[in-house]
């Protein structure tokens, strides 16, 4: 996929009006491989800035003060955007302006604080598993829990990706980037049953579903498992996967290749292990080879600034 940085721009784009500049660019990006989901949320995002500042005024006319007053918008109008949100769109948004020509410089909204806290708990994990209705149910947890697929790789995987034998499966990630991760027990053996009961042919998709069946597949799943829905989302099982992979010993590097990072940094994220977590790891360190299981005794120690009192003999 070609960069964004170096797009090709209209000569006359300072003439042109936002509307029809939004238009143009997201006519030029759509060229470079992006994919369907990223491409509808550039389009969300720029068609909000175009529509806050005026669709017919010029892209010559566009201040910063505008790309500001539009950020504000999105935190207190009537349909408020979450933070992320808003982080994502304010990416979008500068990338245009550079494209049109502003060259001022634009406020970077900062990324949220706090690594990723939305992660479940195995054994939330296998609660969903118990309560799945249907192979799709079984498929879809199981893969993004036990192989830390993205949903958009999960829905996009074909039958010929998927080597039960081996326990592999070739996914393509972000900007068409493809990469091996390896399958869990529970879903080696569920994808095998259900190819094999399902008689799908190599081209047919795992999951033929959208993202949004998808979606409130795993809010119906999470309720009938008990788990409030609120919590359980498709990429939360990546979270989960990824969390529940450190707590067992993965290395960081080898964690990144199985969840496509490019940058080791992104992985380092999820060292986010709670404090009942470095509890554990502490009492396995230290208490159960402590030192009075070792068979030593503590000396006997004199305070600070307190002279021992010489024995007297007795009379």
């Amino acid at each position: 996929m070609a960069s964004l940085k170096y797009l090709p721009q209209p000569r006359n784009i300072a003439r042109m009006s936002v509307g029809d500049a939004v238009n143009t660019f997201i006519s030029v990006i759509s060229a470079l491989g992006l994919s369907a989901r990223t491409l509808k949320v550039y389009s969300v995002a720029l068609r909000s800035f175009a529509d806050f500042v005026g669709r017919d005024r010029l892209v010559s006319e566009v201040t910063v003060d505008d790309y500001i007053r539009w950020l504000s918008s999105l935190r207190s109008g009537s349909r408020r955007v979450s933070d992320t949100t808003i982080r994502y769109y304010s990416v979008f948004v500068r990338r245009f302006l550079r494209w049109a020509g502003l060259r001022e410089e634009l406020p970077i909204v900062p990324r949220a604080r706090g690594g990723f806290s939305e992660a479940l708990e195995w054994s939330d994990v296998e609660m969903l598993v118990r309560a799945s209705r249907d192979y799709l149910d079984l498929i879809a947890v199981t893969l993004m829990a036990e192989s830390g697929l993205r949903a958009s790789e999960l829905l996009s995987l074909r039958v010929a990706d998927v080597d039960v034998h081996s326990g592999v499966a070739r996914v393509t990630g972000k900007y068409g980037k493809q990469r091996l991760v390896m399958l869990g027990p529970l879903s080696r053996a569920v994808i095998a049953e259900y190819i094999a009961r399902a008689r799908l042919n190599p081209g047919d998709k795992l999951i033929n579903i959208s993202y949004q069946a998808l979606y409130k597949r795993l809010k119906k799943l999470a309720s009938i498992a008990g788990i409030d829905p609120s919590k359980v989302r498709p990429h939360v099982l990546r979270h989960t996967f990824a969390t529940e992979a450190i707590r067992r010993g993965m290395s960081l590097p080898a964690l990144q290749k199985l969840l496509g990072h490019s940058d080791l940094k992104i992985t380092q994220l999820y060292l986010h292990l709670t404090s009942e977590d470095v509890r554990r790891e502490y009492e396995r360190t230290f208490i159960q080879g402590s030192i009075q299981q070792l068979g030593y005794t503590l000396p006997t120690i004199t305070p600070p600034g307190r002279r021992p009192r010489a024995p007297r003999d007795k009379p």
